[in-house]
């Protein structure tokens, strides 16, 4: 329940900050990045830091430095991928005897 309200929050503000981007390349890097976030966590398999990532991404695309946001973009965007991923190859764990 604490990933759901901290995701949340965390969401409404990355979604607020969003619109600072300048190039429509790296506002859509970041939006794809918070969607696979999203969806992550909608499993509750959300990686520690990815909204950390996002964070930055967000920050650089701000001050104009659209390389490092797109870097973190990406980086975040792959994590929530690959936490998605972690979701569906765990989800029937359990023990086998």
């Amino acid at each position: 329940m604490r990933n759901t309200i901290s995701f949340a929050a965390v969401l409404a503000l990355l979604v607020s900050s969003v619109a600072f981007a300048a190039d429509p390349a790296v506002q859509r890097a970041i939006d794809e990045a918070i969607e696979a976030t999203k969806k992550a966590d909608s499993v509750g398999f959300e990686w520690r830091d990815t909204g950390k990532m996002i964070k930055k991404a967000q920050a650089a695309a701000k001050k104009g430095d659209d390389a490092t946001a797109m870097m973190w973009a990406n980086t975040a965007r792959n994590q929530g991928v690959q936490a998605y991923k972690q979701y569906e190859s765990q989800k029937n764990a359990g023990p086998r005897f």
